[in-house]
């Protein structure tokens, strides 16, 4: 393995938009192959939104989830983004941004590039499947984004942000558009569950049905519209457990959170993004 730091080099001004106060990284996990018996072999890669409200990027749900998918044989991009007080669609580009190098680089870094998963966590999470469901929408043509080489191939959602009008997150969507008032139409532009479409990509969904910080109805919300629009999709729904969970296992959570059931999820993503 070798770690890659990668400058995503976004032309803000080109876009219309605001240079952030922090700029985003982009840090690659990407396996070798060996001469003695996997030459030539091309993995998997996921990109990695860890979550905080658009106000952070969580620890707990970067660099621990890399090492999963890692010692799954998936190579592991972690996207730490512009957050508060970069505004929408300032972590939307980043993210397209970090797709298009990482598929520019899959012959020398051996990854498959038709097999590029999004992974997001709450927030993150809201990124990840905002670009599933943008990725060929206007509004990044207006960015810039031409073509499908930002197109990510698949989304694991864990207890993402969806929706900014039914159960939402309230200040995830502040820090997001920097106000402390939304207005109606802002709300209704990032409510993922109106834009899937046929060309939304195959999406992995996971929740627990106790999570008061982002209510699981966000999950059921675009998995409904997955079905409505017949495009492939995985949904998991733990009976128990707080929001942000992570592994749900010890590493990244205190004694009374651990839950072992909820921690296979990582078992079953791993294997749905080496079926895609």
């Amino acid at each position: 393995m070798f770690i890659q730091n990668i400058d995503l080099d976004v032309d803000y001004e080109s876009m219309g938009l605001k240079q952030p106060e922090k700029e985003p990284e982009l840090t690659g996990y990407i396996l070798k192959n060996y001469d003695e018996y996997c030459k030539g072999r091309k993995r998997p890669a996921v990109i990695i939104c860890p979550g905080g409200g658009y106000m952070y990027c969580s620890q707990r749900e970067a660099t621990p989830i890399a090492m999963e998918y890692l010692a799954g044989g998936i190579d592991a991009f972690i996207l730490r983004y512009s957050c508060k007080p970069a505004v929408f669609p300032t972590a939307l580009v980043q993210l397209a941004t970090a797709v298009q190098l990482v598929r520019e680089h899959a012959e020398e870094w051996n990854i498959d590039s038709d097999k590029i998963i999004l992974v997001g966590f709450s927030a993150g999470g809201h990124l990840a499947a905002s670009l599933g469901v943008f990725w060929n929408s206007g509004l990044l043509r207006t960015l810039g984004f031409s073509g499908d080489s930002h197109r990510p191939n698949g989304m694991v959602l864990s207890y993402p942000v969806i929706s900014a009008v039914s159960y939402p997150n309230t200040r995830s969507f502040q820090n997001l558009f920097g106000v402390e008032e939304p207005s109606r139409r802002q709300l209704s532009e990032v409510s993922l569950e109106h834009f899937v479409t046929k060309d939304t990509p195959p999406a992995f969904l996971w929740h627990t049905a106790t999570d008061e910080g982002v209510p699981p109805q966000n999950s059921l919300m675009f998995a409904l519209a997955m079905l409505a629009h017949h495009r492939p999709l995985e949904l998991h729904l733990y009976p128990t457990g707080p929001h942000g969970l992570s592994l749900a296992n010890e590493l990244v959570n205190d004694a009374e959170n651990v839950n072992l059931k909820t921690a296979t999820w990582i078992k079953f993503a791993i294997d749905w993004v080496k079926k895609l």
